[in-house]
């Protein structure tokens, strides 16, 4: 299964097409707004409208042979710990080497941006060498039997 973090998802489609090639159910979870497919692979979950609730969805779903797409750091610890693959949209994966050091760097950033207000910046933007990154990155995964829980 793919669990998806679909609210600001830059590759939803881009699930859809490699999980449809590998016959592989995915989960968009979201708080709403998202039209859902009629591919019969994809599952639309609405969950609450409050914070965090579809990285709670998610973290109580994931777990080992799962995959869960999302940029969400503390999200992706709890599905590394569930012993789920993570993958970011930019195919980087998160793993239990690497989790906590993008953990520490997003609590650092936030600390960073709490300590001067006047801060600006943010995130790269979302490139196509990202996308294309994350396609391969996905494809690897399910080649190797993950996702087919």
């Amino acid at each position: 299964m793919i669990y998806v973090d679909a609210d600001a998802c830059p590759v939803k489609s881009e699930v859809e097409t490699v999980a449809t090639r590998h016959k592989v159910r995915v989960a968009m979870v979201s708080n709403g707004g998202i039209r859902p497919s009629p591919n019969p692979l994809i599952e639309s979950v609405f969950v609450d409208s409050g914070a965090d609730e579809a990285d709670k969805w998610i973290a109580e779903h994931a777990g080992p042979g799962d995959v869960v797409v999302t940029a969400d750091i503390p999200l992706a610890a709890r599905a590394v710990e569930a012993g789920a693959t993570v993958l970011k949209p930019n195919g980087e994966a998160l793993t239990e080497r690497n989790v906590r050091e993008a953990l520490a760097m997003r609590d650092l950033a936030a600390d960073l941006r709490a300590a001067d207000p006047f801060r600006q910046g943010g995130g790269k933007g979302f490139t196509r060498t990202d996308r294309s990154r994350f396609l391969e990155a996905l494809e690897r995964v399910l080649r190797l039997g993950r996702g087919k829980s």
